[in-house]
């Protein structure tokens, strides 16, 4: 998995719809107030703190691959949310968690399997996986235009070794991945969750915090303005709506699985 830094500060800003996203996953939660919780890519901390609200007998714990994301977070540490900065992949808890929850962040992993198992160990017996992510279907304008932007000639040789970012499954795909791990349950459902950003600057944030993040690096220095105001540009005449809205497709994997 590779590890992109991303700004924790206009992250805050920009991440409405992965709120509003995972606090509906929340409330799909029925806990006691006990519970040992694992936060996957956790963020700016937000999601993660909500949940230790939920166990105050217990405790909340979230991780992120990006520093600044973490040290955003840090910023609500208390007696029972504790942060980490560590990669999804390098994980290696043994029967530690009651719940293992992550929202709008794991299509960023790249191998799922691996993501699995780790999980699966670093669960306790009868816990539990709450996981939201991006699927097949998701952000399809967004990833046509990227696609074809990195294509272009002026920009193609800048992304000769660039791997795509994202691992966005099928229900199908899912569930082949999920059914030799070892779960005595799992349920994989696809969620419709498009929406309408209310005006442009609300998009352009989505845009800056995370979506083009990965491909930034690749491009030179003297080109990276005009690299982003291109696909802004783009991405505002393919989306707008008569209405002045500006529409994206996100279509998500939901997952849930007891060991």
């Amino acid at each position: 998995m590779e590890v992109f830094e991303f700004d924790g500060k206009k992250y805050e800003m920009a991440s409405k719809p992965q709120k509003e996203w995972g606090n509906d996953l929340i409330s799909e939660l029925s806990l006691t107030g006990t519970e040992c919780i694992l936060d996957l890519g956790c963020g700016d901390g937000f999601l993660t703190e909500q949940l230790s609200f939920l166990v105050p007998k217990g405790k909340a714990v979230g991780i992120d691959a990006s520093a600044n994301m973490i040290s955003t977070a840090q910023t609500l540490r208390r007696k029972n949310l504790q942060f980490m900065h560590l990669n999804i992949n390098e994980m290696h808890f043994n029967n530690e968690f009651d719940l293992i929850f992550s929202n709008a962040a794991l299509h960023w992993v790249k191998d799922h399997r691996r993501l699995l198992e780790n999980s699966y160990k670093a669960l306790k017996t009868d816990g539990s996986i709450l996981w939201d992510f991006g699927g097949a279907g998701n952000c399809a304008n967004f990833l046509d235009i990227m696609r074809k932007k990195i294509s272009e000639k002026k920009y193609e040789k800048y992304f000769q070794d660039f791997e795509w970012p994202w691992f966005m499954p099928s229900k199908d795909q899912y569930k082949n991945l999920i059914s030799s791990i070892g779960f005595s349950s799992y349920t994989i459902k696809e969620v419709n969750k498009d929406r309408y950003f209310s005006n442009a600057s609300e998009l352009i944030q989505w845009i800056d915090q995370p979506s083009i993040v990965p491909f930034m690096p690749c491009i030179p220095q003297e080109q990276k303005e005009t690299f982003r105001q291109e696909v802004i540009d783009e991405m505002l005449e393919r989306t707008q709506q008569t209405d002045g809205t500006y529409f994206e497709t996100f279509r998500r994997i939901r997952v849930y699985a007891v060991k």
